[in-house]
């Protein structure tokens, strides 16, 4: 997810934290400390229901972590590679890649609601039990609040639609009697969309009704609605990618240019005359090293364009998608790598093959529609 920082590992995995965590911990450490609390634990001082309020809020940002890290430690137990865990404002997202097997995407989505349900019993269960034992009554409220919400969590979680674990559940049970995972990941993405529309809905009739929550309804709504709509592209896509290797989707020869110039040559001599917005970038030795995206180099002030060689605004082939000749383009596309997505670099030993980019791919996607018409 873009404009997230890396902050350490967790059991092995990068931990990524989005810009709108703080603004989550804020809001409802704030709407637990002004509201929740007073409300359950009256008469307790300012600074009592400040310093409980963002404790409890942090307590439910350590829940949606363990609810993430669940689904890692299921993953890689089944052999799947986690590349990250993402908290953002939503909750969180882990990225890893696609199951094999039915039985495998069914026990990676149970077991972060399962956690969450975990989690929320055994604050509620320790929170009648301080309260049985002490008088500590606001200390009681945070465990009990931080209770119910991860088993809110647990349960909207489970409900039947993609991104949302549930719909993993139903695309799991799917393709395990249909045989067929790309028409179950369709499923799925179709309910998430159905779902996501619902609560855009509902969220907004609540906010004109006077119920200003309504709006992060609305809010989650979309981002499922969003995130549906590209799964259910991307398992019609997924056909066409698996049976495709990438000496046939590559573009060849490559637009190259040497990663040695200036911008300002780059400008007067290779940009103008392209007709892609990519380069590929080749080092003195004719190997290729890095992509060259040239909208970049308009933002480059004029001054220092006559000095700055293109491989330092480039984005180095470390970081960059590449791939053998032979390799499946689903295969390439979904690996864990530090550079991921369009375009893709083929390389053959040190010798740069091709260059594949959206546009190759929706070729392919036209043309195995097209041989799947020609077939029925």
């Amino acid at each position: 997810m873009n404009r997230s920082v890396r902050m350490g590992r967790v059991l092995g995995v990068p931990l990524r934290i989005h810009w709108t965590v703080p603004l989550l911990v804020i809001l409802f450490g704030y709407s637990l400390g002004s509201r929740t609390l007073p409300a359950m634990t009256p008469d307790q001082s300012d600074i009592t229901y400040t310093l409980a309020g963002g404790a409890g809020a942090l307590l439910l940002l350590a829940s949606l972590l363990a609810h993430e890290a669940a689904h890692a430690i299921t993953a890689r137990r089944k052999g799947i590679p986690v590349r990250s865990i993402t908290l953002w404002a939503l909750g969180g997202m882990t990225d890893m890649g696609r199951p094999h097997t039915a039985g495998a995407t069914f026990l990676v989505a149970v077991s972060g609601p399962f956690t969450s349900l975990a989690v929320g019993a055994a604050a509620l269960g320790a929170g009648v039990g301080l309260d049985g034992v002490s008088g500590w009554a606001v200390p009681v409220a945070v465990l009990l609040w931080l209770g119910w919400v991860n088993l809110v969590l647990a349960v909207f979680n489970l409900l039947p639609a993609a991104p949302l674990d549930g719909g993993r559940v139903v695309q799991a049970l799917m393709w395990w009697r249909t045989g067929d995972q790309d028409r179950a990941e369709r499923a799925a993405a179709r309910a998430g969309q159905a779902l996501g529309i619902l609560l855009i809905a509902g969220g907004w009739t609540a906010v004109l009704r006077g119920v200003l929550s309504g709006l992060w309804l609305a809010v989650i709504g979309f981002f499922v609605m969003i995130v549906a709509s590209a799964e259910r592209q991307h398992a019609r896509l997924a056909p066409a990618l698996r049976a495709t290797r990438a000496a046939d989707a590559m573009s060849s020869p490559v637009e190259t240019c040497p990663d040695w110039l200036t911008v300002q040559r780059c400008v007067d001599d290779v940009a103008f005359r392209t007709r892609h917005s990519t380069l590929a970038l080749t080092d003195f030795e004719g190997r290729p090293s890095g992509l060259l995206h040239l909208p970049r180099l308009a933002r480059i002030p004029a001054p220092q364009r006559k000095t700055l060689r293109v491989r330092d605004v480039a984005t180095p082939l470390s970081r960059c998608t590449t791939c053998a000749p032979d390799d499946f383009l689903q295969d390439v596309l979904e690996r864990p790598a530090p550079g991921s997505g369009l375009p893709i670099l083929v390389t053959d030993g040190q010798h740069l093959a091709g260059i594949i980019t959206a546009r190759d791919v929706s070729r392919i996607v036209q043309h195995h529609a097209l041989r799947g018409t020609k077939s029925q």
